[in-house]
């Protein structure tokens, strides 16, 4: 679970893109911390980087199949 100590610099929002799931390998269409909706892993990446593939990022089958959402969004400017 993603974890923060000075509240103040998040910032709750209900953008759809945080209701997206991304298949492993896929281009990561904002920068921030993605949670694989399986097991819990978490991994910050930038915009455009990929997403772990499949053959990566493993779990226990009991687990699910594989898929990122995105968990926190680092807003550039």
């Amino acid at each position: 679970m993603a974890q923060y100590k000075y509240g103040d610099f998040l910032k709750q929002n209900n953008h759809a893109a945080f209701d997206e799931r991304h298949a492993p390998g896929s281009t990561a269409t904002n920068a921030g911390i993605y949670r694989c909706v399986g097991c819990g892993d978490e991994i910050a990446i930038a915009t455009g980087h990929v997403l772990p593939p499949q053959n990566h990022h493993q779990h226990s089958p009991n687990s699910g199949k594989i898929e990122w959402q995105l968990l926190v969004f680092a807003q550039q400017r």
